[in-house]
């Protein structure tokens, strides 16, 4: 029996002081990016393309009236860069794009996203300059963890260490390899440790982990980590990527992408874990 009063699993519901963090979260946000020269974008909730870069295991699909397969949007990157460059390229050749709407995975769950896409320009620098605007102008200071997906690939086909190990995260697996070096790169954290890692990996890797100190010199943000192992579960990151993290929470994502044979960077922020993060601070 489902009763009038229930919404289905993993929806979402805002009221009262979160429905008032939902839109100063999205205004404060959106101030931002206009004044840093994006323009909104709203992407069609349903898509047919989904399934190029996410696991159809996590679409809700059904059919159009052609009975074509579609789905519920999963990703706005995808659609932004296609709408963008495909379909809209004769009405505007502006490259850079925010947007704010939700997602769905299934089975019901729902997400709401703030994101900004640079198609064919910029730098990750740029994005990250932008991001610390939007961090202080909503008062919190996660930390910024900034990754190199590089470099786990290269171990993985250079010394032939299963792609899973770093997927997983399996610290005792990658510990556990026949690889003095790997364990130092395992445990790099901080800006200082770069130079002595960068001395001992294979040359390789060197210029993969010193892009990551380069990146964090570029920016005024004091709360960073390095994790140069880390593989992140999106499809279509090929360089630099970073997670704003605070506590077990990630508050956003981003990094340097290749969709369509076009160069590009944008980001993500996870409005419901902001709106939690702000309502603990409240608290």
């Amino acid at each position: 029996m489902i009763y009038e009063h229930e919404i289905p699993s993993g929806s979402r519901l805002y009221f009262g002081q979160s429905a008032k963090l939902k839109r100063f979260i999205e205004n404060s946000v959106s101030e931002v990016l206009s004044k840093e020269g994006y323009e909104e974008i709203v992407t069609p909730y349903f898509s047919y393309h989904q399934h190029d870069f996410i696991d159809e295991k996590e679409l809700v699909r059904f059919a159009d009236n052609k009975n074509h397969l579609l789905s519920l949007r999963a990703d706005t990157t995808l659609d932004v860069v296609r709408l963008i460059t495909k379909r809209l390229g004769r009405s505007t050749s502006h490259k850079k794009w925010f947007y704010i709407q939700p997602i769905f995975k299934y089975p019901s769950l729902e997400y709401y996203q703030i994101g900004a896409e640079w198609i064919e320009g910029g730098n990750l620098k740029d994005i990250l300059l932008s991001i610390e605007k939007i961090l202080s102008k909503l008062s919190i200071k996660p930390l910024l963890q900034i990754s190199n997906i590089k470099i786990p690939k290269i171990i993985s086909k250079e010394y032939g260490i299963d792609i899973d190990i770093f997927k997983k995260a399996h610290i005792e697996n990658i510990l556990n390899q026949d690889i003095p070096w790997l364990g130092k790169l395992l445990f790099l954290q901080r800006r200082e440790q770069i130079d002595e890692v960068a001395k001992i990996v294979p040359d390789i890797l060197k210029e993969e982990i010193l892009k990551m100190k380069e990146l964090s010199f570029n920016i005024s943000y004091e709360n960073i980590v390095f994790a140069p192992l880390f593989y992140s579960p999106m499809r279509y990151y090929e360089d630099l990527f970073f997670r704003l993290v605070s506590f077990n929470r990630v508050l956003g994502k981003g990094g340097s992408y290749q969709i369509e044979g076009l160069n590009a960077v944008g980001f993500s922020l996870y409005t419901d874990n902001i709106i939690e993060e702000l309502m603990d601070k409240v608290d």
